[in-house]
């Protein structure tokens, strides 16, 4: 089978004094995210689940509306930091040479809710689940760079401590996994984004 990893499209800033920022898309978020629905909708799907955070909750819905299909939270595929009080897009600490973006550079984290191993266990052990109960289907799921980070790792045999991610995946990116019955699993594409080329909107840190 087929399972397609979407990161979700950019979102607006969010920083609170208290509880989950949890930030809906932007403007050029929903776009991205329609455009994705646009570049996917020739495919056969057969199911298609979500983050339950907001920001992966609507990159999901032009893509459930183009395919016919409802989309399925799951609460395993969200990230690591969905408590936390702040999202700053990194194109903007980037932009900014704001600390935050030194210390990512550096492999330094925000610190999470759960603790690296909690966090790997879980998404595998979601991801690996859809795999059992999808034989010869092909799934997209909608979350996160660092549940994406993560299950790449995991099929590569990479180790993460001290980093929660190895690459960064753009927003509204597909990374696509094949896994066999058989227990083999392997990467097919990593960071598609043909979808945004061309539009003027954000395609990754280092694409224009």
């Amino acid at each position: 089978m087929e399972i397609i990893l979407v990161r979700h499209a950019i979102p607006v800033r969010r920083e609170v004094e208290s509880g989950a920022a949890d930030p809906e898309l932007s403007d050029a978020g929903h776009r991205q995210a329609r455009l994705m629905a646009e570049y996917l909708k020739s495919e056969a799907v057969d199911a298609l689940y979500t983050s339950p955070m907001v920001r992966a909750k609507q990159t999901a819905t032009p893509l459930a509306e183009s395919l016919g299909i409802v989309a399925t939270e799951l609460d395993g595929v969200a990230e690591f930091d969905r408590h936390s009080n702040e999202y700053v897009p990194i194109e903007e600490l980037k932009a900014t040479n704001d600390p935050r973006w030194r210390d990512m550079l550096n492999g330094q984290w925000p610190p999470a809710h759960e603790s690296e191993d909690v966090f790997l266990t879980r998404v595998v052990g979601t991801i690996e689940a859809l795999v059992e109960a999808h034989p010869s289907q092909r799934v997209v799921v909608v979350c996160h760079g660092g549940v994406i980070n993560a299950y790449a790792a995991h099929v590569l045999g990479l180790a993460m401590s001290g980093s929660r991610s190895f690459f960064y995946p753009n927003y509204t990116s597909l990374h696509r996994f094949a896994a066999a019955r058989s227990g083999e699993r392997s990467i097919v594409t990593l960071n598609e984004t043909s979808h945004l080329r061309g539009t003027g909107l954000p395609i990754g840190l280092f694409q224009r």
